[in-house]
This record gives structure tokens, sequence and C-alpha cells, in this order.
């Protein structure tokens, strides 16, 4: 299959073709997607010299690792304060000086291997759609003196001389945090892992497993995998291979467009090349790209992918209910993707049973926290270390099925409703 209609599929450089899977093979550590996930933990398996193959049911970078809004930024889906209640204070701490860890480790990786086409610009401001000054200068002085963000305090005047809209009102610029095209970036990481002897096959997906015994066994329609360990990674396209990771979290769609070339008109809405993320619930994230000529829009969740054409519509009023002047400004392309939400909001990063591994739920995360899951799993498997335990309080529970996909899409309405109060009383 090939990549849905995207602007990232559009702009992509790397168009390389992989085989799918025939046969038998063997390898130390075989990874189960090929997503942000698994390929930076067979990037740095590879590095240390394993044995790897990474099976992808369609194409490198498929689902919502290659299609997303490209945000590398600290931080998880669920704040710090939830995370201390479930794991403790230092924990807290601890997991997300992880999220930090990753931006670097996704910058790094840029460099190390040059991936200009991953063309990453440095910024991201995170606007409140609510006055609500105080609060906002006060977490930044917490970060910045925590964790060493560098956070910017941005008031009222400063962030509408850029972003010209009365819906804002304070906010806070990362120059640490940046954003990329991030299906350059993850094919890039693929030809790293077969240039260090890695195998990648595509249209190869995991029909079958034998996963309890001390060779792993993973099929595919014409072939299998006989390995010592397996690294389940396979977000919110994960099918029915294992049962315990497919009901540990549920499959969300989120949604984002493309707008025609028209520098000017976005540029009377829009004046910094910085990204922009709301503090709404699967609130409003968006980026100019194409140096200031398109306006890359993402925003609203649901628990089924809708049409382009009825995405394309939700997202157009949420920008023109935040910029007007942008009503003229055309929609080319609209897309959804799948990102896989475990009931707790954090990434499910573990060993399910002797050898077999996990590193999935990064709904919400960003692309840094992807990352850094993917690099404790390798540490994990190399015996470096044990840094994946500090997820162990977000462990594999159980979602709840249909009755919890209702129960997400009430918990979005009420959310939404919630945000619409909250503004309107501003």
């Amino acid at each position: 299959m090939s990549y849905p209609d995207t602007y990232y599929r559009r702009t992509m450089t790397d168009t390389t073709v992989r085989p799918a899977l025939s046969g038998q093979t063997e390898c130390d550590t075989v990874i189960v997607g090929g997503g942000l996930a698994g390929l930076t933990t067979g990037l740095q398996l590879a590095r240390a010299g394993v044995s790897v193959v990474v099976l992808e049911a369609e194409s490198v970078g498929f689902g919502a690792s290659g299609r997303n809004g490209g945000f590398v930024s600290a931080g998880f889906a669920t704040d710090n304060s939830a995370i201390a209640r479930v794991a403790g204070n230092e924990a807290a701490k601890k997991i997300h000086r992880l999220s930090v860890e990753g931006v670097e480790f996704v910058r790094d990786t840029i460099r190390d291997l040059n991936i200009a086409d991953a063309n990453p610009q440095p910024g991201i401001i995170s606007a409140l759609r609510y006055d609500g000054g105080d609060s906002l200068r006060q977490y930044a002085d917490e970060m910045n003196r925590d964790y060493g963000s560098e956070l910017e305090f941005m008031d009222r005047d400063q962030v509408r001389a850029v972003l010209k809209s009365p819906r804002y009102f304070q906010a806070l610029r990362s120059q640490k945090s940046f954003h990329m095209h991030p299906l350059n970036y993850l094919r890039a990481v693929a030809a790293e892992i077969e240039r260090l002897g890695g195998r990648i096959y595509e249209n190869s997906a995991a029909a079958d497993c034998r996963l309890t015994s001390a060779e792993k066994i993973v099929r595919t329609a014409a072939g299998q995998v006989k390995a010592r360990r397996v690294v389940l990674t396979t977000g919110g396209y994960t099918g029915h291979l294992v049962g315990k990771l497919k009901r540990s979290f549920l499959p969300i769609a989120t949604y984002v467009m493309i707008s025609e070339e028209d520098p000017e008109l976005i540029a009377r809405a829009i004046a910094t090349s910085c990204a922009i993320g709301d503090n709404r619930r699967a609130g409003d994230y968006y980026r100019v790209v194409d140096g200031g000529k398109r306006l890359l829009w993402g925003g609203r969740i649901t628990t089924r992918a809708a049409s382009p054409a009825a995405l394309a519509r939700e997202l157009r009023h949420e920008m023109v209910g935040t910029y007007p002047q942008l009503a003229e400004l055309k929609t080319e392309l609209a897309w959804s993707g799948l990102m896989s939400y475990a009931r707790h909001l954090m990434p499910q990063i573990g060993e399910m049973m002797p050898g077999v591994w996990h590193c999935t739920a990064f709904g919400g995360h960003g692309l840094n926290t992807t990352a850094i899951g993917g690099k404790v799993v390798a540490e994990g498997i190399l015996g470096q270390s044990e840094r994946y335990r500090l997820f162990q309080p977000f462990g594999l529970v159980w979602a709840g099925g249909i009755a919890g996909l209702a129960a997400a899409q009430l918990t979005y309405w009420k959310l939404q409703a919630q945000d619409w109060w909250r503004e309107r009383a501003a």
C-alpha cells in the first residue's frame, strides 16, 4: 500500500522502496512497526552492533509518525502534577528530563546524519486562549528553575504582535524546541539502520507470532523471522497480534491540512516562523512551511477517521475562527492519522514478558518523547540502563474497548465545551 496523500508524502525526498519479507530469516531483535519508536530502537541497536530486522505493514513512516504536526518539544500529553500523583515527585522529574533529552536526541540525530531535508526550524509558541498570565509566568519560572527550559514569557501585546488574533492572550516561547519534516527524518533514520547492517521489510505485516519460548517467531504472509527478542511499536495501527497490547490503548484519529501557496495572506495573520499550539485539550497546532508560503494546520480528535472533505471543513472552521483574515486562504489537501492513547495518557514502555518489549501509546506526546521511548528500550535490551522502568506505573491497563472509545469521545466533547465556556468568559 502506498503512503496516504499528505504534504509530507508530496515533499518526501527519499523514495526508496523496500522489499517484502519472503522466506525465513534470523536476527537478534525483530521490531514490529516502522514508525519513530521502532526506527529509533532499531537505530540504537544497530549502532551497538546488534542484528536487527524491522517489519513494517505498509511503508516506513506510513502511520502517524510520518504525517503529524512535526513538533519536537519537551513534555507529555498529561502534565507533571498528574504524572507525580502516579509515579511520585522524583520519578516525575526524571520522566520529564527524559522528554527534554528526547528533544536533544532528535536534534543530534539530524546533525549526525546530516538530515537537511528534515528542515528543522527553531521555536515553538504555546499560547493561552484565555487571560492567565500570572499562572503561566509562574509555570515558566518553575520549569526554567527545575529543568533549565529557557521558556520566554510573552505578554498579550507581544503575542498579538506575531499571532494577529484576539483569541490569544499570553504565551510561552521555547527556543530549545523546534519543528521539522517528520517523514524525511524517518526515511533518513531507516537508511542509516540499513547502512549499519539492519534489514527493513515493507508491506510485511506481522500476522502471527510465538513469543513464550526462548526463540521468538514472528510470521508474515510470505515469511517468518526467528529472533531472541521482539519489540512491538505499532501505535495506532496495532492489529490483534498481541491481544494484551491491542486492548491497552485506544486508536484516536487526528487531522491536519495544508493550505495553498499565499505567503502575503498568511503573513497578515502569522508573523513568526515558530510553530504554534494552544492550551486547549486537542487544540489547534500549526506552523508556516515552505519558507512561509503555506500554512500547515492540525487539531481535532475523533474516535474514528472522518472523510478528507469533512475534516477540512472542521479545521478551516478552527483556522478562520482564530484568524478571520485567512478566510480566503484555500485548503489544498487534508489528511488524518491514527494515534494510540492509553487510559492514563502516558506512553507504555517496558518488557511485557522475557524478551518481548513494547513501546507505544505516544498520542499527543510529540516526536521527541516517541524517540526517547525507543532509545530507553534499546538501552534496556543492551543492558545499558533500566530507565524504561520509570514508566512501570503506567502499564498495559485495559483501555475499555468500544466503551472506552465512546467514553473518550464524550470526554473530548465535554472538554471542548469547557474550553468554549472559559474562552467566552475571557
